[in-house]
């Protein structure tokens, strides 16, 4: 089963290949990085719906099949929007067999997927990401954040023009000021030619002011005007289990990005909260997998942003996060910090605490299944095949 299960998938690929090359007039973007990719795709994708017939990747599809059975659904589009996701050595390869990009954007490099399993190292995801950058022809783009110092190595392997997006404006042909962060969204000023511009997106968090930019970018790069790239960026609409606002048990609110984890979004999301107005905020952070001989140190800088932003109280779930609570302990009150060895401590110990217009944000590792504590506070037995199933998709 597993080896026709293999030709039947590389079969596809070639299939998707050669549909692709029937198709000589569309345009193809790819997205790689190791946060951001999701949303970026969702951005670029409403920004240039308002003038292209547009098809991206399915945020719920697995990296392997993602692209291939995307490309097979090409028809009269004039933009492709793909997101390149690897985490074993060789696979973007794969994925550049069937489409290489005239568009590339790189987003930002954590060490996720960095255990022996998968990509093994830093070193070796930057190296895998590259190859991105690098198949993008001299005529195209290759987009990159200024501001991730090792997301930068990747602009060296470019023969593309390269544009530069971040904080800083003397190296940023896109530069970011003025971020502003509320429960309503996100805004920023956003500078490039000489000129600044007011962007909003409902997507909450100082980051997703990159994930705009990027999309901005592309529509510059492509002709939109700036009417239309305002429009596709207020489009946007937060993802389940990504950042998005929900109701919780006893009346509190939940911002809830238990979907996926990694160090740099497990930051940007303690910062979210720390940016948002509450009575009493709560950090229920999980311990984020796949991280390698980078375990340590990926939950304790988690565990010195906590320190630095200081929730109400800080809830640590699983035996990796006991590095967070350590780190959290010199900035927090010890008392506050709170180490529990899976969902179920996690929900006995919420339930002791939340309170009627508490916010609480949930972050981990898609394995981890955070999702599953306002349930158990809520008393509702819990099926865990069930609940798996109805939060994360599995085509093969």
């Amino acid at each position: 089963m597993k080896v026709f299960k293999s030709l039947f998938h590389n079969s596809r690929r070639i299939a998707a290949k050669l549909w692709l090359l029937v198709h000589p007039r569309v345009e193809v973007i790819g997205i790689t990085g190791s946060y951001g990719k999701t949303y970026t795709t969702a951005a670029v994708f409403t920004v240039l719906a308002q003038k292209f017939k547009v098809l991206a990747t399915d945020t719920n599809l697995d990296t392997r099949y993602n692209i291939p059975i995307t490309v097979l659904k090409l028809s009269d589009h004039q933009k492709l929007v793909l997101e390149y996701g690897v985490d074993k050595p060789g696979e973007m390869d794969a994925h550049l067999f069937v489409a290489r990009p005239k568009i590339a954007i790189i987003t930002g490099i954590t060490p996720v997927h960095a255990d022996a399993s998968h990509l093994g190292s830093l070193e070796n995801i930057i190296k895998e990401k590259s190859k991105l950058a690098a198949a993008v022809p001299r005529s195209g783009w290759v987009i990159v954040n200024w501001d991730d110092q090792m997301t930068r190595q990747i602009a060296d392997v470019a023969k593309g023009k390269v544009i530069f997006y971040g904080r800083n404006r003397y190296h940023c042909q896109f530069w970011i000021s003025h971020i502003k962060t509320s429960f309503k969204g996100t805004s920023f000023k956003l500078h490039f030619r000489g000129s600044s511009h007011v962007v909003k997106t409902p997507l909450i968090g100082r980051h997703h002011a990159y994930t705009a930019t990027t999309a901005a970018i592309i529509g510059v790069i492509s002709g939109l005007k700036w009417r239309e790239i305002t429009i596709g960026l207020a489009n946007l609409v937060p993802l389940d289990g990504r950042g998005n606002l929900e109701p919780g048990p006893k009346e509190t609110v939940i911002l809830n990005d238990s979907r996926r984890a990694n160090p740099a979004s497990a930051v940007a999301g303690l910062q979210i909260l720390a940016d948002l107005l509450a009575k009493r905020k709560i950090a229920v952070i999980g311990e984020m997998g796949e991280l390698g001989k980078y375990e340590e140190e990926g939950h304790r800088n988690v565990g010195k942003k906590a320190a630095e932003t200081r929730p109400d109280y800080l809830i640590c779930v699983g035996p990796a996060t006991k590095y967070i609570a350590e780190e959290a302990r010199r900035g927090m009150k010890k008392d506050r910090v709170i180490w529990v060895k899976d969902v179920f401590e996690a929900a006995g110990v919420l339930s002791g605490i939340l309170r009627k217009g508490d916010l609480w944000y949930l972050k981990g590792s898609l394995l981890k299944h955070l999702e599953r504590i306002p349930l158990i506070i809520d008393g509702k037995d819990i099926d865990p095949d069930e609940v798996a199933f109805k939060r994360y998709e599995v085509y093969r």
